[in-house]
Order: C-alpha cells, then sequence, then structure tokens
C-alpha cells in the first residue's frame, strides 16, 4: 500500500475469520449503551484537509472522488454525547510518526474510562500497546518479547486483543493494568448497526476524532455513505465492551 504519511501505518488483516466469528450480535445491540468505535480504514488525500461547512469539518463529502489513497490508519469514532476533552486533543497527537492503531484504540479507553493512557514516544512504556499488538499480529518479524518489531503497523485486530487480554497503561504508569482495558470486542456487520452503536441512529453521519493533535481539527464528521465505501475497502470496525 501507498504510505505517504509517516502517521498512517494501519494494516489491513490477512484474513476476515475474526469478523465471522464475533459479529455484534442484534441480542447484543439491543442492550448496549452508546458506545466509542474504533477503526481501521483507508485514508485518501481528500481527508487531509477538512471543509468547514455547517458549524462542522467534513471530509469525504463525495464518497466517489476521495482524491488519492496515501495509507492505512486508525481513529476512533465518538459515541453520541460524549465529550473529548481538548486536552485530550493536544496529548494524543501522533505527532511524524506512526502508532495510530495505539493512539485510536488509546482514545476509545479514554472515552469510556475517562482518563488518559500513555503514549510517550520517548518512554518504552508509551509504545507497550504498540509492540505488544505487534508481537501477537500475523507479520513475521515483532514477536520477539523485550525487542523493538522489524516492521511499522499493525491491525485494529491485533490492537484490541492486547486490550482484552493485557489491559493498557494509564498515563505515568509503568505496568498496563488489565481492567483498564476492555471484556470483549465485536464486529459491525452494517452501517445501521454502525449508527446504533454510536447512538447515531437516523443521523448520516459519524464523528472521528483523529489524533494529529492541534495540526488537524479535533472533530470532524464523515457522511454515512463514504464510512461505508471504506468499511468495504477493507476496513475494521470493532466495537468494544468495556470491563
Amino acid at each position: 500500500m501507498t504510505q505517504l504519511r509517516p502517521q498512517l501505518d494501519r494494516l489491513p488483516p490477512s484474513d476476515w475469520k475474526h469478523v465471522d466469528k464475533y459479529p455484534l450480535g442484534a441480542h447484543m445491540l439491543a442492550v448496549m449503551p452508546p458506545t466509542p468505535v474504533v477503526i481501521g480504514i483507508n485514508w485518501y488525500s481528500d481527508f487531509d484537509e477538512p471543509v468547514y461547512r455547517n458549524n462542522a469539518y467534513w471530509i469525504g463529502l463525495d464518497p466517489n472522488n476521495l482524491g488519492e489513497l496515501e495509507g492505512g490508519h486508525c481513529v476512533a469514532l465518538k459515541h453520541r454525547y460524549a465529550t473529548d476533552l481538548t486536552s485530550w486533543w493536544d496529548y494524543y497527537d501522533q505527532g511524524n510518526e506512526g502508532r495510530c492503531v495505539q493512539f485510536g484504540c488509546s482514545r476509545i479507553m479514554s472515552l469510556m474510562n475517562r482518563k488518559q493512557y500513555e503514549i510517550r514516544a520517548d518512554d518504552p512504556e508509551g509504545r507497550w500497546l504498540y509492540y505488544e499488538a505487534q508481537r501477537i499480529d500475523e507479520w513475521p518479524g515483532g514477536e520477539y518479547p523485550g525487542a523493538q518489531p522489524q516492521y511499522e503497523g499493525t491491525s485494529v485486530r491485533a490492537g484490541l486483543s492486547v486490550l482484552k487480554n493485557k489491559g493498557i497503561i494509564p498515563k505515568y504508569a509503568s505496568k498496563p493494568v488489565l481492567a483498564e482495558g476492555i471484556s470483549a470486542y465485536r464486529w459491525i456487520g452494517s452501517m445501521s448497526d454502525l449508527s446504533a452503536v454510536l447512538g447515531y441512529t437516523g443521523i448520516p453521519y459519524v464523528d472521528l476524532i483523529n489524533s494529529w493533535g492541534r495540526g488537524y481539527p479535533h472533530l470532524v464528521r464523515m457522511p454515512l455513505e463514504t464510512m461505508n465505501r471504506l468499511w468495504k475497502e477493507d476496513g475494521e470496525i470493532g466495537v468494544p465492551t468495556d470491563r
């Protein structure tokens, strides 16, 4: 895949057995409160410069004209009525590096648990979630405990698996806390299910929270039709269940 931005290092999984094995069932959807979602999608040049319209920033207004494919990205989708603090906007800034899966997964945990999680680039604990995901994903070169993986990127599936089985490291802590993670994760099977999970039923867009700091709007909207295209292009849309 073309990669023009260093922040774009989400990798699509090599198979989709997990989606068939762990779908978001109607029985779960009926009892779930509005919940944030983490997505792995293709990122196009159109998304680099959001358009301000009707008091909001938008990307992907024309799903048939998204520009050049730049790479794979992971971001969080905000659930309805949730607040993503301005301090989180500043804190979760990838700068010029990747680890988008780590940032996207950390953002949904902040939305659910209302606290920040470790992401410092200059501290081993700050890269823990990213490296752990690479150790369990399907690509060779990341499986050696204690060693830095020899490639860039990972999948949303791997990131969510770490949150479920090992937890996440709170800001300034040194070890992961299992109770801060998730108890399960499921996969979206339709755009109507996605809207329902987010509490956006009847609303024709989703709200993305990117992790590029002040260099990108805090919140951008994407038409549901565009999200549907991205989902069908090897997109991962994971729904967490908090512990």
